[in-house]
């Protein structure tokens, strides 16, 4: 499980609840329960972590509860 933040709101447009993670820009997943927005969300960061190392770019550290959201 990573250290990063991450927000999760059911979007009635989507009809599915939403994870996004704030400090990685671009990195959200979705899910049809809370539950599965979270673990798809734990996926993609990894993804984009591995991303970013493959393409040399930097990975922020993971800051916690962040002031705004």
């Amino acid at each position: 499980m990573s250290k990063y933040e991450v927000i999760i709101y059911w979007s009635e447009e989507d009809k599915s609840f939403i994870a996004e993670v704030p400090e990685l820009p671009g990195c959200a997943a979705d899910g049809a329960t809370y539950k599965e927005a979270l673990a798809n969300v734990e996926v993609i960061i990894q993804e984009w972590i591995e991303t970013a190392k493959e393409l040399g770019r930097p990975i922020p550290n993971p800051k916690g509860r962040l002031a705004f959201a």
